[in-house]
């Protein structure tokens, strides 16, 4: 087998450059990647608990643990104690971390024009679709 025809091989390689245009976009926005994507959680639903932030990411409670420490040491998240149980926080969004929100659309909006700027419109909707069905088989 040629590893380097495979499909496999070019998710690979496509992940890696496209997770540094994603940390350029995040840092010109004042975060790290990881962070950004604790944020659209939060955006959606804010004051929800660590272990359910991790779920929704698909992520390990540690690693979702260490994008937080970013976002609180840097005032864009608040933890609580949640109110039923002591062992529980939830995470809420700081006036910093709603107006990051425009800065962070922004940057988003140049990474996706750079990503799909080689393709046609229905290239692009084709991509968007094939991800989308190769995300929920792999998870």
């Amino acid at each position: 087998m040629d590893i380097e025809s495979t499909v496999s091989f070019l998710l690979a390689k496509i992940s890696v450059a496209h997770r540094n245009l994603t940390e350029s976009a995040a840092k010109a926005a004042g975060l790290h990647s990881g962070q950004a994507l604790v944020l659209l959680e939060l955006w959606k639903q804010d004051g929800q608990r660590q272990i359910d932030l991790a779920t929704k990411l698909g992520l390990s409670a540690a690693t979702v643990n260490k994008s937080l420490g970013g976002l609180l040491a840097n005032d864009f998240a608040t933890r609580e104690r949640y109110e039923d149980d002591a062992r529980s926080t939830r995470i809420f969004l700081t006036q910093k971390g709603v107006d990051v929100r425009a800065e962070l659309e922004e940057q988003w909006a140049i990474l996706e024009d750079r990503t799909l700027g080689g393709l046609t419109d229905t290239e692009a909707l084709l991509l968007h679709q094939l991800l989308t069905k190769l995300l929920v088989d792999l998870i």
